[in-house]
């Protein structure tokens, strides 16, 4: 059997508490918090871990008595979240003030253009060294194999082409099952490393 319980089903279930913001406030308090990092578990503990350690410390488990224990735990925790997001919020109110029509055509230039080709050239670079290494014909993919997140052959193992900091995006929704090769740009040309 499958099924899908939405969030105000949850809050049903439970109590709870839920909070509604302004429209587009609460994404961009996140974009905020991504940027400040204010609730990584070294500000705010591991929450993973604390909230099974609170279920085992007590068999009253309400909101109020998380939010207790949770505080008793880490009391400065909160502020701290906070004054780190906030200080991120304000200078993202200074940013918005700079972007006017211009900025966001050149921002779309920049996109669209210049790190399009870039990036693509890096693959094709990319690819071509490492046809060459291993003595084998190398191509790009077509637009069908990059849906499915290829971006190019050599010989016949296809792979996706990423930079070095894709590893650390643990928020990305794709899934690809192909050798990964991840590269690293620097002053003297480019670091890569594939996968075996």
């Amino acid at each position: 059997m499958k099924y899908t319980i939405k969030n105000h089903e949850i809050s049903a279930y439970n109590e709870s508490r839920t909070s509604d913001f302004p429209k587009y406030t609460s994404q961009l308090i996140n974009w905020a918090n991504q940027n400040a990092q204010g609730t990584r578990p070294k500000i705010v503990g591991q929450m993973s871990e604390l909230f099974p350690e609170f279920g085992e410390s007590t068999d009253n488990i309400t909101i109020d008595n998380w939010e207790k224990w949770y505080l008793d735990k880490y009391p400065d925790a909160i502020e701290n979240a906070t004054k780190k997001i906030y200080e991120q919020v304000e200078n993202l109110k200074e940013a918005i003030k700079l972007i006017d029509k211009d900025m966001v055509r050149d921002w779309v230039t920049d996109l669209v253009i210049n790190r399009t080709y870039n990036g693509m050239y890096v693959q094709k670079a990319i690819l071509a060294s490492l046809a060459e290494r291993v003595d084998k014909e190398y191509r790009l993919a077509t637009p069908a194999e990059e849906s499915m997140g290829i971006d190019g052959y050599v010989g016949e193992v296809p792979y996706s082409i990423k930079p070095d900091t894709y590893k650390s995006m643990n928020r990305l929704s794709e899934n690809i099952h192909v050798k990964m090769i991840y590269y690293t740009k620097t002053k003297t040309g480019i670091k890569v490393e594939v996968e075996e």
